[in-house]
């Protein structure tokens, strides 16, 4: 394919961008439009009648992304659009597809996953993330993260300091290096920029509220 235009739909600023980059593999030239909110995903839907796809999240804060799938589907009948989440849920998979979804893909099947998942779309079939009733390949690559680390990626998310995440789960600043240096590995990333970005397209979030204690 040597164009395309994609609407990517979700409510992290990080995810979207996140997904931008990794959708300019798609084609030689690759316009990426992005939207926080289903209504913004409507009027630029509109704006913009040459879209080739639509990669829409299913938690946004005006709907959720069922819901918002009819509505794509009876004002724009010939988009493709295709439903993200964090976790592949078997219902969520059936109910998109019956609502007209041309995929469905977990959101931690990025890189060449996920792009082969969207050429495959774009080529006009219908794409489910495999292994429904469990993990994805893509979640087996790595081992799991412990609790320690999940803990210290939080802190990460949450934009602190190794002495801050120190000070918050009462352990050494060298113990949080290390646990740093596993999450790196662990997200293929080479600095705190990346992990938040590969991070959040897991579905991992910030806190609501950051200790600043």
């Amino acid at each position: 394919m040597s164009s395309a235009k994609i609407l990517v739909v979700d409510d992290h600023a990080l995810v979207r961008e996140g997904l931008s980059q990794v959708l300019k593999a798609v084609a030689d030239e690759v316009t990426v439009l992005q939207a926080g909110t289903c209504t913004q995903a409507f009027e630029l839907s509109v704006e913009h009648p040459d879209l080739d796809l639509v990669l829409l999240d299913y938690h946004l804060p005006d709907m959720n992304g069922l819901e918002a799938l009819p509505v794509f589907r009876s004002r724009f009948p010939e988009l493709p659009v295709v439903l993200l989440s964090g976790s592949v849920n078997v219902r969520i998979l059936h109910h998109a597809v019956k609502a007209g979804a041309a995929g469905y893909i977990q959101k931690s099947g990025v890189n060449d996953a996920l792009l082969g998942a969207i050429q495959k779309i774009l080529d006009g079939e219908v794409f489910e993330s495999e292994n429904p009733s469990g993990s994805s390949q893509a979640n087996n690559r790595f081992p799991k993260l412990t609790h320690r680390q999940v803990l210290v990626l939080q802190g990460i998310l949450d934009g602190m300091s190794n002495k801050e995440i120190s000070d918050r789960l009462y352990i050494s600043e060298e113990t949080v290096k290390t646990h740093v240096a596993a999450v790196l590995r662990y997200f293929d990333a080479h600095n705190r920029t990346q992990v938040v970005t590969a991070a959040m397209l897991e579905g991992y979030r910030p806190s609501l509220r950051r200790n600043t204690a």
